[in-house]
């Protein structure tokens, strides 16, 4: 729900309705209160627009976005979660040498 937090947060502090948002992203609201609850995942253009909208940095929110989702995946792994990111973060390394 790291995603959803920051949203949140962003319209809090420019003093933006949630249907103003929702409005923007041509989705309705109760779908955008789903977004930034963490019940329903944006889609990636999605997290561009509203990086547009919020006028933040795109790759800070797509980070998040990603991040929302590696977080998806491994819940419920407590026992091996963290050995699970730090193979797949040797395999990125292995990569981009």
């Amino acid at each position: 729900m790291l995603l959803g937090n920051k949203i949140r947060s962003l319209r809090d502090e420019q003093g933006i309705l949630q249907r103003q948002v929702a409005a923007y992203l041509e989705i309705d609201t109760p779908m955008f209160s789903k977004i930034e609850r963490g019940d329903r995942r944006a889609k990636r253009n999605q997290v561009i627009q509203m990086a547009t909208y919020f006028k933040v940095d795109e790759k800070e929110m797509l980070t998040l976005w990603l991040a929302d989702k590696v977080l998806d995946a491994l819940e419920g792994e407590d026992e091996l979660k963290l050995t699970a990111i730090e193979t797949a973060k040797d395999e990125l390394m292995d990569i981009n040498r």
